[in-house]
Formats: C-alpha cells, structure tokens, sequence
C-alpha cells in the first residue's frame, strides 16, 4: 500500500520518502531560543533507544487468592445485606424514603453492593484530608472511624512532614511561597482572583494572551488556547472537532476525560488494545476499506486519540508509528499530554520531543497545567486554524469562566522556568532531576523482586499489590512510616490488578527516595508483595511488536 503521508513502519521504526512541500516549517524546533534542526539527510531524528516496558505475569496462585479474597468478600456482602434487610444490622449507606417506594429506584440496590460492602472496608485510604502544601513534603490530619469507614472524625493531630509520593508534581513547581512567586503575588493584587465571565463576553486578558503566546513558542506550533479546566479541556473540545459520521479510534486505557468527550461527541467510537500498532491498524485498515455501517459511506473525518504518558500503567505512548499510520491512512491524531507535558523530553516538551518528532505530525497537542506546572487548567494546541475554529465552537470558551489570573501567571512563571528564560538552568536541571530519580527509583523497585509496570523513562510508576486487603494493609503501614501513597483497586484498574501508583518529583532527595525504598523492602517482606521472577509479558500480543511490516 502506498504511503501518502511520506512516512512508512518497518520493523516499527519511522522512515521519510519525502521531503516537505507545503510550505509549513520543515521540522526545526526552539528549545531554549535555541533553533535546532530535526532533519538531516531527510530523515527525522527519532528516539533511537529500544522502547523498554514491563508487564509482567503475576504468578498464578496469585492471582487465585486475589480472585479468591473477591469472592469471599462478596459471599460475606451478600450475608450482610440479608441481615440489614432484616434490621439485624444497621444500614448507613444511602436507601429510598418511605414515602418514595413506588417510585423508580434512584439508588439501584445492586450496583451499591460493591461500594457498601467492599470499597468500605478500605475507604479510609482515600479522601485524605492534606493541609499543607502538596511538595516533596506535606502534612496529613489524622482522622478515625467510629462505624468501620462509613464516617470519619478527625483527632487535632497533625501528622507532620509525610513523604508525598503520590502528588502530580513531577518537576516540584507545587511549594511554598518564595520571592519567586512574587509576580504571582503581583498579578493577585491587581487582577483579583476571579474573572467571572467567559472568553466570549468580558473574560479575555492580556494575561491569558501572553500565556498561550508563550505556550505556543515552547511547543514550537503556530497557535495555542488555554482553558480553565483540564478534565474539560478533553470532555468539551473533542465534541467541537467530530460528531456524527466521524470515526474515533481510542486507547483501550485512554482517560476517562477523553472517553467522555467521544462520547458526547456522537461519533462512532472503536477500541483499538492498548499500545498496539497492528489492532490499530487492523481498525483504520477497516474503517478506509468498509466505511460507516449500513450505508458505506465513507467517514467524514478519523481521529486517533491517544496519551503521552498512560496514568494507570506508566507506559509511553508509541508516537512515531502512530505518525506513520496517521499519514499512512490520512488520519487525524489527537495526543493527550496531561502527565507528559513538562516530564518527558531533554527539555520537557513531552512525548513529541522525547520522540525527536516535529509537532506538526500531531494534528491536536491537548495537554494540562495541573502537574508538571503546579497549576490547574489545560490547553489546545496545534495550526492557527484549528486554535481559531476552536475559540469560536468550544463550548469550554462559550460557556465556561476563564483561567483565574494568578493561575495563567503561575503557568507563565513556570514555563519560563522550563525555557529558560528566567535567566537561569533550574528548570532544566529539574527535568534532569525527575529522570534521574526516575530511573533510580524503578531500578531499585526492580532488584528488590517487585512487578512495576510501565515504561522506564516514565515518572509514574504503579507496583501491583493484587489482593484487595493488601492493598488497604500496604497504604496504612506506609503512613504509619509517614509516607504517602496512592493505591487504586477496581473499578479504576481491572479486578486482579490493585495496585500503588508512585510518582516521582524533582523535588524529591535521594535521602527521601531511599527511605521510601527501604520501607518498601520491609513492606514487601511483611506483605509478602516481591511477586516478580521476571518472566516475559504475559501480554505478547500487545508489547511484542517488532516483526510487523506496514508497507505492500
């Protein structure tokens, strides 16, 4: 088949037939003012390292006892459910008023058993209340349970510098007040807080002007917007670019933001498996040869949407066969950069940059100011055309108020931060820093015998715990340790799969990280959490890629 984009896969490497010839910039991108060429002899520069992931199997009688411990807990929910019908025990969770039986059931009684009688039991892992800044140190109130999780008191203590190992904060923007701050400061005294108004109407100021100028030069593309929300950013703007008669093809694990916005969107929705080349293929290959069901007709537009960094499994998105299968297909690509804008990348481009790829090979840039620039809100990046259709047709800059003023300034100090153009290196050294202790932290997790999953280069790092009870008893020890951790369990990952979600920081020491790391020894002896015998991926089918041919 012919490559009509210039680009072709073989043996899952990107190669160029052609040069450029329309008229946009041939590749070249700014990196700290800098203009460095991303071409030479017509071919891209690509990460040329092999892409290393794990996935590895659980051992069976794992995976047994976990179903196993799902199973007994059920059988113990159905008792108690009898018992409460009965009045034998008390019922706190949420039930019908007398007066409202006949009624249509607005608490349905069985899709609440799991919450009543299951996620209860370990509900006091999460909702922590922090009071503190969220930096590589934060401090946590102490609350107990009189009635087994269904309420919460808190006690007055405070208990004082816990290790954040859980925050988003991968290049330690998120701190405490310093003179750094001080425009922020600046722009709270004379902006105020709030714009009480939308884009559209009284709510556009030259601060949020200056914030996606910015944004467009340390992405390297024509046009920016930003927004005030990140999970919107995805869930409002994906309905603006299709609708009915359109095909979106989307990860398997893609965010729920982005799953919401597909589906408000009204077009055709298909899962292609998480990471894989050829499923995706299979479906554009299927969706050029078929068209739309029934009438054949073929699709008014096809939009890929993938992440930049999956914050459930650590994995990096494979851009460059993507591209390929892009132009290959005339497709349209949508890469969400949530959690590796500011983390991945030399100089904390993201995924384009890690890749060395030419942000032009992505239709739609979406990313959030949430992590990497210890802010809130999002963005949309991409052609001039594409930012100007959307000021017009998103209902997030229609309907919804505008970035606060000394959020966007936040963003603003911090991105010059990330450039450079603060005058200084700190921001480079702290996109050095999180690779580093990246890269530290999964090695040690490895020779310690745990299964990580994820991509190696990848600040998210998620450790299987499996069992449910482990994974209450896994967080609850490790605050006692006082260090904090996010722990996830079903429905947010599949039923065999609870797991912790570490995420690294710039701004955590390596003090900090061996302490971490030297808990979670113990914990993994306590526990008995050291599951890996560094067997192959039980998924081959998904990682396993490199003898596929793309070309006729």
């Amino acid at each position: 088949m012919a490559n009509s984009g210039g680009g072709a896969v073989c043996n899952g490497h990107l190669h160029s037939h052609k040069k450029q010839t329309d008229g946009s910039p041939s590749g070249n991108c700014t990196k700290n003012g800098i203009v460095k060429e991303a071409q030479q002899n017509g071919k891209p520069h690509f990460y040329d390292k092999p892409i290393v992931e794990s996935f590895e199997e659980a051992p069976l009688h794992v995976i047994v006892f976990t179903y196993m411990g799902y199973g007994i807990g059920t059988l113990f929910g159905y008792l108690r459910d009898f018992l409460r019908s009965w009045g034998i025990e008390k019922c706190n969770a949420a039930t019908e008023r007398e007066e409202q039986k006949d009624f249509v059931p607005l608490y349905q009684n069985f899709e609440n058993f799991y919450t009543r009688n299951l996620y209860m039991r370990i509900r006091d892992n999460w909702n922590r209340t922090i009071c503190s800044v969220p930096g590589a140190l934060f401090d946590v109130m102490e609350r107990v349970s009189d009635d087994y999780n269904w309420t919460f008191r808190f006690t007055g203590r405070i208990i004082k510098d816990v290790i954040n190992m859980g925050s988003y904060n991968f290049l330690g923007l998120a701190a405490r007040y310093d003179e750094s701050m001080r425009t922020v400061k600046d722009v709270l005294e004379s902006y105020g807080v709030g714009v009480a108004s939308t884009r559209h109407e009284m709510g556009t100021l030259n601060k949020h002007k200056e914030l996606e100028d910015l944004l467009a030069k340390f992405l390297n593309v024509e046009a920016a917007m930003v927004f005030g929300m990140g999970f919107a950013t995805n869930s409002m703007n994906i309905p603006a670019l299709v609708g009915k008669g359109c095909l979106i093809l989307s990860d398997e694990l893609n965010h729920a933001s982005l799953v919401l916005g597909a589906r408000i969107s009204g077009a055709t929705i298909r899962i292609f498996k998480h990471n894989n080349i050829q499923s995706l293929e299979k479906l554009l290959r299927d969706a050029i040869i078929y068209g739309q069901p029934r009438t054949r007709r073929a699709w008014k537009k096809i939009l890929i949407i993938v992440e930049g960094i999956y914050s459930m499994e650590g994995s990096i998105v494979r851009l460059p066969q993507i591209v390929a299968l892009k132009k290959k297909y005339k497709a349209y690509l949508y890469v969400d950069e949530a959690h590796s804008i500011g983390s991945l990348g030399p100089t904390g481009r993201g995924v384009v940059e890690f890749f060395g790829m030419d942000p032009q090979d992505v239709d739609v840039l979406m990313g959030t100011f949430t992590k990497s620039f210890g802010a809130s809100g999002g963005y949309i990046a991409g052609r001039k055309d594409l930012v100007d259709y959307l000021r017009v047709h998103s209902h997030s800059a229609v309907y919804a108020t505008s970035m606060s003023p000394p959020i966007a300034e936040q963003i603003i100090r911090s991105m010059k931060l990330i450039m450079g153009l603060d005058g200084t290196t700190e921001g480079l050294q702290r996109v050095q820093q999180l690779a580093k202790n990246t890269r530290y932290f999964r090695q040690r997790l490895n020779e310690m015998g745990f299964i990580v999953y994820g991509n190696e280069e990848s600040p998210v790092i998620p450790l299987l715990l499996y069992m449910p009870s482990k994974v209450a008893a896994f967080a609850r020890h490790l605050l006692n340790r006082k260090i904090g951790v996010v722990v996830v369990g079903f429905p947010a990952t599949p039923l065999a799969e609870g797991r912790a979600r570490f995420c690294l920081s710039a701004a955590h020491t390596r003090e900090m990280l061996d302490t971490v790391l030297e808990a979670l020894d113990e914990m993994g002896d306590l526990l008995q959490l050291k599951y890996s015998r560094h067997r192959k991926s039980a998924r081959p089918e998904l990682y396993d890629e490199t003898s596929f041919e793309l070309e006729d």
